[in-house]
């Protein structure tokens, strides 16, 4: 009860410093212009003030929210557009206002007898350069980039989900994202950038926020309204700065700073929503299952049939839930949606010295369980997912050439699950058939204990009742993460024109405590059961075990790690006529330590005891000529603590080319057409440091108590000898990818943009045990890792948008992009195989071994006459019947076995990913709507076969309607013949299993509404993944071979968002 206390505590302590920010930094911004400005202020200027209001658009008549506008030569005094570019301010006829926009030419109108003033900004090339935020929070001229950037507009990754990563998939090309579940807090997408181009390390790319390395869950708990700018670096020249840390691409988040505006911006975002599963596996009934179990006990003539016809009978006639129980797991554990909500507010303002941006957020997600729980004990395990999260900035300028920031991220977890795990009881839902127990027993009179349902024997491997494993029992989790950042820029033109210094100085703190509260169950089988004389039935139970008093249980544990990292950057950026020249020098070290380097082993607690370190220098060079003639290159110097001495410090270079055509003279005259056009190219080395082996394994790990010996008169004496476990190689060091790009930019009409890039990647020393030392010299216990395999990654990506005005009320945009990424393992060492099917140079990565099947058997006869099938249990009509291979020598033998195994279908990760959609604004009414699909993937059905040997797993509808019989001898029915017990020939990985899992996705909707009499407010509804169209049926294709996930939402979503400025 005092954690509880406390943990509301803290949570409530932090809204309220929010709170005080927000009032503390408005009311004193406020009365300081409030008093510079009546300073000067005469009583003739205040009679001639008049309100002047006005919408700023650009060339294609959209809106422009956050556009900028001050009084010229006024401090302090100035406003902000909202989110439909309509502004209002206060000022006198001599006034000149200043808009401006990052991306646009600012523009100056003298106010005079005007009352209305609308702008039109027009996208200013010097301006637009410097959108394009590359590494190290670096700006590039967009003209002048010749690396692979792709940025994303932050408002087009605001659906209704709680994790940023879901917004991914479709709506940035060159990123891979699949999402594999639902559950609250969980739900976050896998991603990689340009699919994945190793197997022995680290595959997710390297994430930086605000200048720091954070985690996929840090940046999933960023609010799409604080985000400033999202830029993903694809190739070599992008991120050959991060060296070692760049391989796999790189993902930069800036969150928003404070501005210079006459009084604050506030804005307020609440909504509402409601989420369902998109789809969901069908059981069969009661009756039907013990139908089949039947046939499938008769099938293998294993004997008397378990199920009698009374039960069968009884169950259907619902004589007695205790004796024939008939019970839908699914529907008594889960409800059919839940509610969350979300509130957002933010307040942006400042002046010439001290600027700020703070913002707050609360995600409160509850899970599917029903509340069912309290019926039995004093809780509510349901899951509750509470998320807060701050964001804080604040720049303060020290004088004309200094500036200071301060920034701070925090996020707090709260959360409430299932003792056993929501993930788990799916599982069990499925491994639970519905008539072998009823979920609880009456309750015998004089006695508290609830007699819960279950086999006798009452243990996980006779069968388990997922409802009371479901509601004896709950985890409480809290987390914290606050990210800590300074940083202080010095411009040094005093010294050097065009020379500055920036530090940057982090502190990341993540801790969490967990815990676990259990109740003991008391489980009871039917041992026998007699039908009364007045139609009633009693019966008799059997305890399974010694019956305990339902107390709880309780255990605890607290984790975490903490993070220093620091960063100085001199930057020299000079323009010499036609000719523009940046450089770049950066330094970074980083240590992150064990909050908690608790473990079993004494061996694991020093290495938890010992800080991960790295550090190293980057330079950049970039020319420009007259923007025609774009040349960069790049350097990283790396080191990391994970490789011996001598191997811990790589070079990584780059190079990069551009050349914009639509700068020459002699394309004039088709710039109406073609607006702007470049090429570019670039090749570079990169690294990766985030091997899949244990840390230092360059050195030798021996277990003392390893293999032993044992004599005696009795035999009773057992000794020890040590062992190695992993072998010394001091030449181990981290993967390099060799990268190779070309792109193209084009504009047509002012209004079309693409861009296309093909790609290529050689990942070369990746990290691999080796396969070819034969286990007859005594390795069989030993590892020996090495810088043994190469892969070949390679591809394209695309992006388009288009943006028109059409009449004076509509406004159209579009967008689509397109992925396609494949892999080859080009170096593998491995045994030469005896089946050329068995290798895996030449195949692709997260493909699926298995057997190739023809079909199912037609008779006794055909199996007879067939190649003989080794793969498990005897093989009858109605079975699968796999194709023989041949051999390195291209000969066949009499037998289907492993050897007969090939690579069969797509990678588990797509390799094509696509996205389209557009927004429609007429008047007051926006609407928006946006397609995600993926192609050239698989999925192996699995999990879900009948029964099995340890339990009496549940059917799927699907199996039931289709699966080959005597009467129904269809050879490619949808299920072979029925066995109730692991039929392996039958379950193993085969074609017979493979489905393509391609899908497309009506992926988000929204539509939105501006009241012409509340123009600071708009009220909208949303969806997410509403449709799901897809040749498979049985669950959703994005969860990949699980059935048994939570599922993914479909979610519908209300919301109302306020400006008050």
């Amino acid at each position: 009860m005092k954690d509880l206390l406390l943990r509301k505590y803290a949570r409530w302590s932090n809204v309220s410093l929010l709170m005080v920010f927000v009032f503390v930094f408005s009311f004193q911004d406020l009365k300081a212009d409030n008093i510079g400005n009546d300073k000067g202020r005469t009583i003739e200027d205040a009679q001639q003030q008049k309100t002047i209001t006005g919408t700023v658009i650009d060339e294609q008549g959209q809106p422009l929210p956050g556009v900028s506008i001050i009084v010229k030569g006024k401090q302090g005094k100035g406003t902000s557009t909202d989110f439909d570019g309509k502004y209002a301010i206060s000022v006198l006829p001599t006034d000149r206002l200043v808009f401006s926009y990052i991306g646009f030419a600012p523009q100056e109108v003298l106010v005079g007898n005007k009352s209305v003033v609308n702008v039109t900004m027009k996208e200013d090339t010097q301006q637009l350069d410097d959108v394009v935020v590359t590494a190290y929070g670096t700006g590039q001229k967009k003209v002048s980039v010749v690396g692979s950037v792709q940025t994303v507009k932050p408002k087009e990754l605001k659906i209704p989900s709680t994790n940023l990563s879901t917004s991914f998939a479709g709506r940035m090309a060159g990123v891979i994202a699949v999402q594999r579940g639902g559950q609250p807090g969980a739900d976050g997408a896998d991603f990689w950038i340009r699919g994945i181009s190793t197997f022995g390390g680290a595959t997710n790319p390297l994430i930086i926020l605000d200048g720091v390395q954070v985690s996929a869950g840090d940046l999933n708990a960023i609010d799409p309204e604080v985000i400033e700018s999202f830029s993903v670096l694809k190739d070599a020249t992008a991120t050959a700065l991060y060296g070692s840390r760049g391989a796999n691409g790189v993902m930069i988040v800036t969150t928003k700073s404070g501005s210079d505006l006459d009084k604050p911006i506030i804005n307020l975002r609440v909504e509402g929503n409601m989420s369902e599963p998109s789809r969901l596996p069908q059981f069969v009934d009661g009756v039907s299952y013990m139908k089949l179990y039947n046939e499938g006990v008769a099938n293998l003539g294993s004997g008397v049939l378990p199920y009698s016809q009374e039960k069968i009978d009884g169950t259907a006639a619902g004589l007695n839930p205790y004796v024939f129980p008939n019970v839908d797991w699914y529907n008594e554990i889960f409800k059919q949606r839940a509610f969350n909500q979300k509130v957002h507010m933010n307040i942006r303002g400042g002046g010439k010295k001290l600027t700020y941006f703070l913002s707050g957020s609360l995600n409160r997600d509850t899970g599917m369980v029903k509340d069912i729980s309290r019926d039995y004990f004093s809780f509510n395990n349901n899951i509750n997912y509470m998320r807060y999260a701050f964001q804080n900035n604040i720049d303060l300028k020290l004088g004309e050439f200094s500036k200071i920031g301060l920034k701070i991220n925090s996020q707090f977890i709260d959360k409430r699950d299932p003792r056993t795990g929501v993930k788990q009881t799916f599982e069990k839902i499925m491994n639970a058939n519905p008539v072998d127990f009823p979920i609880r027993y009456e309750q015998e009179t004089g006695s508290d204990i609830t007699r819960w349902g279950g086999y006798l024997g009452g243990t996980d491997a006779a069968g388990t009742n997922p409802f009371s494993n479901l509601v004896a029992g709950y985890t409480d989790t809290f987390e914290s993460t606050v990210i800590a950042n300074i940083d202080f820029n010095q411009k040094l033109d005093f010294w050097v024109k065009g020379l500055q210094f920036t530090a940057l100085g982090s502190f990341k703190n993540w801790s969490q405590s967990q815990t676990i509260r259990r109740a003991p169950l008391n489980t009871f089988g039917l041992a026998s059961y007699k039908l009364e004389p007045d139609g009633t039935y009693s019966y008799v139970l059997n305890a399974a075990g010694e019956e305990r008093p339902e107390v709880l249980e309780t255990t605890a544990g607290t984790t975490g790690d903490r993070r220093i990292y620091l960063q100085g950057i001199l930057d020299y950026t000079r323009k010499f006529g036609v000719h523009d020249v940046n450089a770049l020098l950066i330094y970074n070290q980083e240590e992150t330590s064990l909050n908690n380097i608790h473990h079993d082993q004494a061996f694991q607690r020093l290495l938890n005891s010992l800080p991960r370190r790295s550090q190293g220098i980057s330079s950049r060079l970039s020319y420009a000529y007259d923007n025609r003639y774009l040349a960069e290159f790049n350097v990283g110097y790396n080191g990391s603590e994970n490789f011996a001495k001598g191997r811990r410090f790589g070079i990584f270079p780059s190079i990069a080319l551009g050349y914009n055509i639509s700068e020459e003279k002699f394309f004039e005259p088709i710039k109406d057409v073609v607006s702007w056009l470049k090429l570019r190219g670039s090749w570079g080395l990169v690294g990766n440091d985030r091997t899949n082996a244990a840390r230092f394994a360059y050195m030798s790990s021996i277990n003392l108590r390893g293999r032993s010996f044992t004599s005696g008169v009795d035999q009773n004496y057992t000794k020890y000898g040590p062992t190695y476990t992993r072998y010394e190689n001091l030449d181990l060091t981290w993967e390099v990818g060799e990268k190779i790009n070309l792109g193209v930019d084009l504009q047509l009409f002012n209004q079309f943009n693409l861009t296309f890039e093909a790609f290529q990647e050689i990942r070369s020393k990746i990290f691999q045990e080796r396969g070819t030392i034969p286990t007859y010299l005594g390795t069989a216990d030993t590892k020996e890792l090495g810088n043994l395999a190469k892969v070949k990654n390679w591809g394209f990506d695309a992006s388009l948008d288009y943006a028109r005005k059409i009449g004076q009320d509509w406004f159209l945009s579009a967008k689509g992009t397109f992925t396609f990424a494949r892999n080859k393992i080009l170096e593998y060492d491995e045994p030469v195989p005896s089946h050329p099917g068995l290798s895996r140079i030449g195949q692709r990565l997260n493909v699926y071994q298995g057997y190739v099947a023809d079909r199912l058997f037609i008779d006794q006869a055909e199996v007879d006459n067939s190649v003989r099938q080794q793969i498990s249990g005897n093989v009858a009509a109605g079975d699968i019947k796999y194709i023989n291979m041949p051999d390195k020598d291209g000969k066949y033998d009499d037998l289907i076995d492993g050897n007969d195994k090939v690579y069969i279908g797509h990678p588990t990760v797509p390799e094509i990913v696509y996205g389209f959609g557009f927004n429609l604004k007429y008047k007051s009414i926006d609407v928006g709507a946006f397609f995600q699909g993926a192609a050239n993937t698989s999925l192996m059905m699995s999990g879900f076969h009948p029964f099995g040997t340890q339990s009496r797993r549940n059917v799927l509808k699907f199996v039931a309607e289709d699966y080959w019989t005597p009467e129904n001898q269809n050879i490619y029915a949808a299920y072979p013949r029925l066995t109730h017990d692991d039929h392996q020939n039958n379950t193993v990985a085969s074609t017979y299993w493979l489905r393509d899992a391609s899908f497309l996705k009506f992926k988000s909707f929204e539509v939105g509404y501006t009241p012409e009499r509340f123009k600071n407010m708009r009220i909208y509804a949303s969806g997410l993944n509403l449709l799901t169209f897809s040749n498979f049926k049985h669950w959703d294709p994005e969860q990949g071979s699980n059935p048994f996930n939570y599922p993914t939402q479909r979610v519908l979503n209300f919301g109302v968002q306020i400006t008050i400025n």
